[in-house]
């Protein structure tokens, strides 16, 4: 039994996690939740046992001074809350760590024993892949369940992936069959600029997990960051002759891909997303994160489940299809930081 003295009784709680390792190319989506944790100012009440899932020989304590006393910061993964005030409030549960090397059936119980104290009504794990995306187009993200239901409704792909997976795709599968709503988002990070960090992937996982969970998320400079970031890359492929060909390449690819998309509704929901974060999001107070509708989770009438209202559609754009496990269909945490898709 896993006892959490101190931690409040939280309202709506919704889970988000990212692991670092493999399932984070360009550090985006481990990124994206020490943003939130950052912005809304979350507090650690649990960490799991390093001693239980990692090696150190892989992922190595860290040792630093604390006023001329040697201490010793241990790899592990933390869990911290985020009390999100305003008109409608709600509540994030924060988990974020290093991918385990061992005992992953564990770990995951471990991580849903957390989920199932505190109240937990869905879990969106992030996730961050290398792509053939090039850096000048908006960034796709791939939403997927292994939940038939909630792929319908909340509008998300139903995962077909088979082969290797890491962390995300463990715990995916945990969520569902402990019968958790469980949601992966997964960015595509251009291979050829892999290097973290990769802030225009993490501002667009967090834009796709505002719509997901209808709750707005201060970006803080992120915005700045990405648009920075976009222009040294673009520097540094117009002084290589090859590089740029190449980008325009897989800007035609993507471009041809999308034609599609380029209607009317997919407009619309451009615009209606721009106006909602100009005017603060649905309804929001001044200062507040919360978003307006009182609705914020329906009830399954057949189950008797809670589970979240369906969001706007996707973006336009998914990640291309290459490598293993690649296509909108896939799993995006089932591929390695190289491969092209999920």
């Amino acid at each position: 039994m896993i006892e959490l003295e101190g931690v409040p009784e939280l309202i709506d709680p919704v889970m988000v996690a990212a692991f670092e390792g493999w399932n984070d190319a360009g550090d985006a989506a481990s990124t994206a939740v020490a943003h939130l944790d950052r912005e809304w100012k979350g507090e650690v009440f649990a960490a799991l046992d390093a001693e239980d899932y990692y090696d150190f020989q892989v992922n190595r304590p860290t040792v630093w001074l604390d006023g001329g006393a040697r201490k010793i910061t241990w790899p592990t993964t933390r869990l911290s809350v985020v009390r999100i005030g305003g008109d409608k409030p709600r509540d994030l549960v924060l988990v974020r760590g290093i991918e385990p090397s061992m005992r992953w059936r564990s770990f995951c119980n471990e991580i849903l024993g957390f989920a199932h104290e505190l109240g937990v009504e869905m879990v969106v794990i992030l996730g961050a892949l290398l792509g053939d995306t090039p850096h000048t187009r908006p960034v796709p993200v791939s939403g997927i369940t292994s939940d038939p239901d909630l792929a319908r409704t909340m509008d998300l792909e139903e995962t077909r992936y088979e082969g290797p997976t890491g962390i995300v795709g463990i715990l995916q599968e945990a969520c569902t069959h402990a019968g958790v709503p469980a949601v992966s988002l997964w960015a595509a990070v251009p291979h050829y600029v892999s290097q973290p960090p990769n802030p225009k992937a993490t501002l667009a996982l967090l834009n796709r997990l505002e719509d997901l969970i209808g709750l707005r998320i201060p970006l803080g400079e992120l915005p700045e960051d990405a648009r920075a970031w976009q222009l040294g890359v673009d520097q540094l492929a117009a002084e290589d002759s090859e590089v740029a060909e190449y980008v325009q390449t897989l800007e035609e690819a993507r471009d041809t891909a999308e034609l599609p998309e380029a209607s009317g509704e997919a407009i619309a929901r451009e615009f209606e997303r721009y106006l909602r974060r100009r005017d603060g999001g649905h309804g929001q107070a001044p200062g507040g994160h919360a978003t307006e509708g009182g609705d914020s989770y329906l009830r399954d009438t057949s189950s008797g489940r809670t589970r979240p209202p369906k969001p706007p559609r996707p973006e336009p754009g998914s990640p291309p299809e290459s490598g293993p496990g690649a296509g909108p269909d896939a799993e995006g945490d089932e591929d390695a930081p190289d491969a092209s898709d999920d």
